[in-house]
C-alpha cells in the first residue's frame, strides 16, 4: 500500500495484486471490507472504500490459510525523520557513492507522506555531500546543494567518500520539529 491519508469520506481504489494465492480479503480497523478473488483474465482484486482513519490490512489466503498480511496505518503530524544508507561502508578515495533515503515519520513510525519538510543536511569526516534530491519532477533546485524539501515524505542525499579514511557523520535536521537524526558511516582504505 502507498499510504493511508486521505480526506474523511473520500472514497478510495483498493486494489491488491496477487499471484501466490487464491483470495484476499480487506480489513479496515479489524472490520471486514470482504473476500474478493481473480479470474485468470483480473490480476488484481478491487475495493471501494469510504475513507476514515486508521489501519488498512490486506490478507491474502492460499487453499484457505493465511498467505500473506500487509497493513498500513494513517499518518499522524511529523515527528522525527529516518535515514536509510544502502550500505555503511565506503572506500577511502573520493570515488564511492552511499546513497541516503531520508524519510519523514510521525510519532507511531509511519511515513508522513504528505510531508514537505525543508530538509538540511550536515556532514562531518572526510566524505562530502554529492548530491540531494526528492524525485519531485517540477522541483528545480540544485542537486549540489545541502538541503531538499521532502515529496511525499521523502528525499535522498548521496555521500561521497573523502580521499583519507575516517568516521563520516551525516546529521538531518527539519524546522518542522527539533530532534536531529544522525547516522555514522565509515570511510575505509581500500586494500
Amino acid at each position: 500500500f502507498p499510504h493511508w491519508n486521505w480526506k474523511q469520506g473520500e472514497t478510495v481504489d483498493v486494489w491488491a495484486y496477487y499471484n501466490q494465492a487464491d483470495s484476499v480479503e480487506l480489513f479496515l480497523n479489524e472490520r471486514s471490507l470482504g473476500v474478493c478473488t481473480k479470474d485468470s483474465v483480473q490480476l488484481h482484486a478491487c475495493w471501494r472504500v469510504p475513507y476514515e482513519p486508521g489501519t488498512l490490512t490486506a490478507v491474502s489466503y492460499y487453499q484457505g490459510k493465511e498467505f500473506l498480511r500487509r497493513s498500513v496505518s494513517t499518518a499522524g503530524v511529523p515527528a522525527r525523520l529516518k535515514l536509510t544508507p544502502d550500505r555503511s561502508i565506503l572506500d577511502a578515495g573520493g570515488d564511492d557513492l552511499v546513497f541516503v533515503t531520508v524519510e519523514v515519520l510521525d510519532e507511531n513510525g509511519n511515513l508522513v507522506p504528505d510531508a514537505d519538510d525543508l530538509i538540511t543536511f550536515r556532514l562531518e569526516g572526510p566524505g562530502t555531500i554529492a548530491a540531494v534530491d526528492n524525485g519531485s519532477p517540477i522541483r528545480h533546485e540544485s542537486f549540489r546543494a545541502n538541503f531538499r524539501k521532502a515529496f511525499h515524505g521523502k528525499c535522498l542525499v548521496v555521500i561521497r567518500s573523502g580521499n583519507t579514511a575516517g568516521a563520516i557523520r551525516l546529521t538531518a535536521l527539519s524546522e518542522s520539529f527539533t530532534q536531529e537524526s544522525t547516522l555514522d558511516l565509515e570511510d575505509r582504505l581500500v586494500q
